[in-house]
C-alpha cells in the first residue's frame, strides 16, 4: 500500500520540467521546498542562484512561491531540485528577448580570466571580453572584478550555454549620437575647449567631447616647436580655434596658437629700420642665413647682404652660432619678414670713417689757413 501511494504521488513530477514550490523553511546551507510532494526538498545554495550565496537567506525567504527544474526523481529526498536551472532557463528565454531588442543590460563582473571576465546576469554566467570592455585598450583588468556595469548582449547560444556582452557597443553609440550633435554644431573660426586626448609626433588630438580634431605641430605654438610634448600633455585641458571641419570624413583642424595673439607682432615693435643689432646665425641656407635676433624673432641675410665678394656659400662668411652685428634694412609685417645686412654694416662704417677723416681734413686745413693769416700779420 505505502509503494502504491508513493507511485501515486510521483506521478505527477517528471524529470527535465518545471514545476512551481513554496520555501517552508531556510537555513545556512538549504532552502526547503514543498511542491507537493511527500516531503520537503532541500535545494542546496549551488542551486539556489548563480553565483551561489553565501546563506540561503541572500537568495530565498520562507513564503517566497519559486520555480524549480526537477533534475533527477529519486534518491535520498525522493528528487534533485534547482532553482538556478529553472531561473537559467527562464533567463535564456528573457535575455534573447533583450538581444532581439538590443536592450541595454546590467551585469556584475565576477572573476578575471584570460580575454576577459566572466559575468554574472540574472543566474546567468556571461563573458565580457577585453576587447569590448572600453573604447581604449585597458592593462588592468582586475580594478573591474565587483562592479556593475551597463552592457548590451551581443552574442546568444542557450545550447551551447554561450552569452557575450559588450559595454563598448553602448560608448560607440553614445560617442556617434555626441559626434553628430557637434558637427551640428561647430562652425569655423569659433573657438572651443577640449582635452588632449594623445600626443604625436605631428601634432596632438583633441577630444572636443565626443569627436576628435588634430592640431598640427605648427599650430601649437607661435615659436618652433622640435615635438607636441614640449608643449602639451595627454590630459591638458586646452582652447582650441576650429580652422575647418569636413562633415563626411569627421575630419577636424584645429588651432591652440591661434586662441591668443602672434607675440611676434609685439617684439618687432622695439626694431626699426636702419637700426644696429647683434644676433646669433642660426641657420644656412643656400641663399643666405637666418639670424635669431631675440626667441621668436629671426631675419634673413641674403647672400648678397654677407659679403661684398661674390660668395656661393654662406659658410664662406658665417657658421652656426656666430655673433654678428647687422644692419635692419626691411621689416614686412603682413608677410612677419625682416631683411638684415652685414655688408651695409661695414659700408656704413666705412662711410662714417670717411666723413670723419673728411671732417678732420677741413679741420686741419681751416687751422693752416689760420696759422698762415696770422704769420704774415
Amino acid at each position: 500500500m505505502q509503494s502504491l501511494l508513493e507511485e501515486e504521488s510521483m506521478r505527477h513530477f517528471a524529470e527535465n520540467e518545471i514545476i512551481k514550490g513554496t520555501v517552508i523553511m531556510v537555513d545556512r546551507d538549504a532552502a526547503y521546498v514543498d511542491v507537493g510532494y511527500k516531503q520537503e526538498i532541500p535545494v542546496p545554495n549551488k542551486e539556489l542562484a548563480y553565483p551561489a550565496p553565501d546563506n540561503a537567506s541572500d537568495a530565498v525567504s520562507v513564503g517566497d512561491e519559486i520555480n524549480v527544474y526537477i533534475v533527477y526523481i529519486g534518491g535520498e529526498n525522493g528528487m534533485v531540485l534547482s532553482k538556478r536551472r529553472a531561473d537559467e532557463m527562464a533567463a535564456w528565454n528573457d535575455a534573447r528577448k533583450l538581444y532581439e531588442d538590443k536592450a541595454s543590460v546590467e551585469i556584475k563582473i565576477t572573476k578575471l580570466i584570460k580575454g576577459g571576465l566572466l559575468v554574472a546576469f540574472s543566474g546567468l554566467r556571461g563573458f565580457l571580453p577585453a576587447s569590448q570592455i572600453e573604447l581604449h585598450f585597458i592593462r588592468d583588468l582586475a580594478s573591474y572584478v565587483g562592479q556593475q556595469m551597463q552592457t548590451r548582449i551581443i552574442e546568444i547560444d542557450s545550447k551551447k550555454q554561450r552569452l557575450i556582452f559588450s559595454h563598448r557597443i553602448l560608448l560607440e553609440e553614445e560617442r556617434a549620437e555626441k559626434q553628430i550633435e557637434l558637427l551640428a554644431s561647430l562652425q569655423e573660426g569659433e573657438v572651443r575647449k577640449g582635452r588632449i586626448k594623445r600626443v604625436v609626433d605631428y601634432g596632438a588630438f583633441v577630444d572636443l567631447g565626443g569627436i576628435d580634431g588634430l592640431v598640427h605641430i605648427s599650430d601649437l605654438s607661435w615659436d618652433h616647436v622640435k615635438h607636441p610634448s614640449d608643449i602639451v600633455n595627454a590630459g591638458d585641458e586646452v582652447e582650441v580655434l576650429v580652422k575647418s571641419f569636413d562633415p563626411e570624413t569627421k575630419r577636424i583642424s584645429l588651432s591652440i596658437k591661434d586662441t591668443v595673439s602672434d607675440p611676434w607682432f609685439a617684439k618687432v615693435e622695439k626694431y626699426t629700420v636702419g637700426s644696429y643689432v647683434v644676433g646669433k646665425v642660426v641657420k644656412l641656407t643656400d641663399f643666405g642665413a637666418f639670424m635669431q635676433l631675440e626667441e621668436g624673432i629671426d631675419g634673413l641675410i641674403r647672400m648678397r647682404e654677407l659679403s661684398e665678394k661674390h660668395i656661393v656659400k654662406a659658410d664662406e662668411v658665417v657658421k652656426i652660432g656666430d655673433e654678428v652685428k647687422v644692419k635692419i634694412i626691411h621689416i614686412d609685417k603682413e608677410n612677419k619678414k625682416i631683411a638684415l645686412s652685414i655688408t651695409r654694416v661695414k659700408q656704413d662704417t666705412d662711410a662714417a670713417e670717411f666723413d670723419q677723416y673728411q671732417e678732420q681734413q677741413a679741420e686741419n686745413a681751416q687751422s693752416s689757413t689760420v696759422a698762415d693769416a696770422v704769420e704774415k700779420e
